[in-house]
C-alpha cells in the first residue's frame, strides 16, 4: 500500500513537472493549418507552403519553409537563410522531427489526414505563468480494479469528434471489461506499440464536450488478457491544458454510469 501511494505521488509530481516544462502542454499558444493561413500572415515567421512530392499522395507532401536570416528562424539549431524542405511523418511528432525555433518559441510541424499544421510553443505563455498545479482526489486503493482485455479480430478505425469539433479517425484495438461494485463496464481502448492500453472516459460527473473527459493509461495485459485499471491515475487530456490540442473525445459507449472520484480533477491557477 505504501509503495503504491509513493508511486502515485511520484506520478503526480511528474505530471506537474511535465505540464510546467518550458515547452510542455501549457506553452502551446496556437495550431495553424497551412491550408488556412492567409498570405503575409504574422501568425508564423517566414513563408510556409505545402509542396506535394512528385508521384506521391498529398499525405506524403513536404513543407517548404522560407526565411531570411533576419527573420530569426532556426532549423535544427542552425539559422535559416533561404528555403528548407521539411518532411514530417503523418500524425507523428518525436525526436526525429525537425527542430524549428523562433525567438525562444518552438514550432512543431504536424500532419493530420494529409493536412499540415504548425504548433507554436511559447515558454512565456499566460497559461504557463499562471499555472499552480493539478488538483486531484486523494489516493484510494478501491479505485484500482482488475480488468480483462479482449482484442478485436482486427483493429477498428472509427471517426470520432476531436476537441476542436472535427471528426478524425481513431484506431481501437479491443474492449476492456471491469466492475465497480455490482456495476459491470465495457469500454473500447487503444493500444500502443509496446502493448500498453489507453482509454478515454467520461463519468457521471464530467462531460466530454467541456473537455471534461479523462484518459487512463493501462499496463499491457498478460497472456490471458488480465490487467489493472487504476483510476487514481486518470489524467486530464492535453486539451485541458491548451485548447489548441486536437485530442480525440471518448468513443461512443465510453461513458461510465457512476462518478469516478479518483484521479486528476482540474488545473489550479495562481490567484
Amino acid at each position: 500500500m505504501d509503495a503504491a501511494v509513493e508511486a502515485w505521488k511520484f506520478w503526480r509530481d511528474e505530471r506537474v513537472l511535465n505540464a510546467r516544462a518550458p515547452y510542455g502542454p501549457l506553452s502551446l499558444t496556437g495550431t495553424y493549418w497551412l491550408d488556412e493561413l492567409r498570405p503575409n500572415s504574422r501568425a508564423l515567421p517566414g513563408r510556409w507552403s505545402v509542396v506535394p512530392r512528385s508521384g506521391q499522395a498529398v499525405r506524403a507532401a513536404a513543407v517548404a519553409l522560407t526565411a531570411a536570416r533576419h527573420d530569426g528562424v532556426t532549423v535544427d539549431d542552425v539559422p535559416l537563410d533561404g528555403t528548407v524542405r521539411l518532411h514530417p511523418a503523418d500524425g507523428a511528432e518525436g525526436p526525429d522531427a525537425p527542430r524549428i525555433g523562433h525567438g525562444g518559441r518552438r514550432l512543431e510541424l504536424i500532419v493530420r489526414e494529409g493536412r499540415h499544421a504548425v504548433r507554436v510553443f511559447d515558454p512565456a505563455s499566460r497559461a504557463r505563468s499562471g499555472f499552480a498545479g493539478i488538483d486531484a482526489f486523494p489516493y484510494d486503493p478501491d479505485w484500482v480494479l482488475p480488468a480483462q482485455f479482449a482484442p478485436f479480430a482486427a483493429d477498428r478505425t472509427v471517426r470520432v469528434p476531436h476537441s476542436d469539433g472535427r471528426k478524425r479517425p481513431t484506431v481501437l484495438a479491443g474492449t476492456l471489461t471491469f466492475s465497480r461494485g455490482s456495476t459491470g463496464c465495457r469500454v473500447e481502448v487503444r493500444r500502443a506499440a509496446d502493448g500498453a492500453l489507453t482509454v478515454s472516459l467520461v463519468d457521471a460527473t464530467r462531460t466530454a464536450q467541456e473537455r471534461g473527459f479523462r484518459v487512463v493509461e493501462i499496463p499491457a495485459p498478460d497472456g490471458t488478457g488480465t490487467t489493472l485499471v487504476d483510476f487514481n491515475r486518470a489524467q486530464l487530456p492535453p486539451s485541458a491544458f491548451a485548447e489548441h490540442y486536437l485530442c480525440p473525445l471518448p468513443s461512443a459507449g465510453n461513458t461510465l454510469p457512476f462518478p469516478v472520484r479518483a484521479g486528476e480533477r482540474r488545473l489550479l491557477e495562481r490567484a
